[in-house]
């Protein structure tokens, strides 16, 4: 294994670790028992994330006919619940941020267990790449340990030195979102070749197409009010890249053409996701300046 690559996985494993001390700092035992006390919520959630949504990602790259790395790319992704960006797309759209967060922790962490069997269970029905399965265990227990694990101790921190985790989660959300950028542009960079050879593809189309239904469908499978089931869309849509790196590390040795479609779909994902969250932004702006100007006399 030459030095780049043994940069790029060490990068992989700080950003999915950060990323889940940063979700482990920002969260809060009352908030996660909102979300767990709200059964029907968090029932048609896991539905929709767990099972509907991978269910999607098959459809979708059934549907397009797209080549065994980018279908494989597609079901990674689809199978993987509690995107940190997710929690930013309820942000974005000014809708309801704590039940978002407080979600797209919960699904994370559930999500580092169920991305193993999920993934192996589509591969072997759709039969793709050769029949390629994954070493569920070996696959569980790398999750689990680069995603609780961090979590946990940030939740510990949070719970028992909150001042300490409010003055330390700015840094660990930089921290995440800087890795981000660098292990997306390692793959685009590093995988150039493939990513390119994506441009006018069904594939970039594909990976859109996902992330829109995606939204719609997080939309419809939620209750409470519109700007709660809208932050539940956009954490549907936006999904949780640290568990496919690991599968595309452990079970298909870095493929390149792999991970060039898997920055695709994950950049498609992102384009097509964060202007939704944007016209809904827009359009509740506009309805809070209607509610907050005087009638005229």
């Amino acid at each position: 294994m030459n030095t780049l690559q043994l940069l790029f996985n060490a990068v992989t494993v700080i950003f999915i670790a950060a990323t889940m001390f940063a979700a482990g700092l920002g969260a809060t035992l009352p908030a996660l028992r909102v979300v767990f006390s709200n059964v029907p919520l968090l029932l048609l959630v896991l539905l929709a994330n767990l099972v509907v949504i991978p269910l999607l990602g098959w459809g979708v790259a059934t549907l397009f006919g797209l080549p065994a790395a980018a279908f494989i790319a597609l079901l990674l992704i689809a199978s993987s619940p509690g995107g940190p960006f997710g929690a930013k797309l309820g942000m974005v759209q000014n809708g309801d941020v704590v039940a978002g967060a407080a979600m797209q922790v919960l699904l994370a962490a559930i999500g580092s267990i169920t991305f193993g069997p999920t993934v192996n269970v589509i591969l072997k029905a759709a039969n793709v790449g050769g029949g390629v399965s994954l070493d569920v265990a070996t696959l569980m227990l790398t999750v689990a340990v680069l995603q609780l694990v961090p979590f946990v101790v940030g939740l510990v921190v949070r719970h028992y030195a909150p001042s300490t985790a409010l003055s330390w989660h700015p840094v660990a959300a930089t921290v995440s979102n800087v890795t981000f950028l660098v292990v997306l542009a390692g793959m685009l960079v590093g995988n150039w070749r493939d990513v390119v050879a994506l441009i006018g593809s069904r594939s970039l189309l594909a990976g859109c197409v996902f992330a829109v239904i995606a939204f719609a469908l997080g939309t419809a499978l939620a209750t409470g009010p519109f700007e709660r089931r809208t932050t539940m869309g956009g954490v549907a849509a936006v999904r949780n890249a640290g568990p496919a790196l690991a599968a595309v590390g452990l079970a298909f040795g870095n493929d390149p053409a792999i991970l060039g479609a898997l920055a695709a779909v994950l950049l498609s994902g992102l384009a097509a996701a964060v202007p939704i969250a944007a016209v809904l932004s827009r359009g509740r702006r506009h309805h809070d300046m209607k509610l907050s100007t005087p009638p005229s006399e």
